[in-house]
């Protein structure tokens, strides 16, 4: 896996592909195609011409973003950035087919697009559910990733313990330990 995953939401994925806020992994046109091949529901995607569509595919995660923020803290989005969402979500979503193999084949005339399409939707869904509540950004140094504290008590911490919170419990350890 190219990408990290398991956020709890398409959506949240999609946010981490600028990681600590820093490191884009959305770099160009390749890299987009990978990200819908990895999350999306399709086989394969061709890589489009970058005609703009990197930089659109980040407006939209970033106008994502600032949805789902605006919500968690109860104040009113940017227009911007509804207006952002509001059209990706407008976007014809892959449509399922059986083939002729007899699979469930799923197509777009535009993958890309149909994909970014579930994207901003499941941000929509995301923002007006109850799950807004169990949202949580990781407590991992320099990580700040979104992520759905699916637990039980909703106390969980880090976006992954593989990651993230295994780091912290090494940095526990060692702070414990005489010199």
């Amino acid at each position: 896996m190219r990408f990290r995953q398991g956020s709890g939401r398409m959506c949240l994925d999609y946010l981490r592909t600028l990681r600590h806020e820093t490191v884009e992994e959305l770099s160009d046109a390749q890299a987009l195609a990978a990200w819908v091949e990895q999350f999306g529901p399709f086989d394969t995607v061709p890589v489009p011409p970058d005609d703009g569509r990197v930089e659109g595919a980040r407006r939209l995660r970033e106008a994502i973003r600032t949805v789902i923020d605006s919500a968690r803290r109860g104040v009113p989005c940017p227009a911007s950035a509804r207006d952002i969402v509001n059209a990706a979500a407008r976007l014809p979503p892959p449509a399922p087919a059986v083939a002729d193999d007899g699979r469930l084949r799923w197509r777009a005339d535009d993958p890309i697009a149909a994909t970014l399409s579930l994207v901003a939707r499941d941000a929509l869904d995301l923002t007006f559910s109850p799950l807004l509540a169990r949202v949580r950004q990781c407590a991992g140094t320099d990580c700040g990733a979104l992520f759905v504290d699916a637990s039980r008590p909703g106390r969980r911490r880090w976006c992954s313990m593989n990651t993230c919170g295994n780091r912290a419990k090494k940095d526990a350890l060692k702070a414990r330990q005489p010199d």
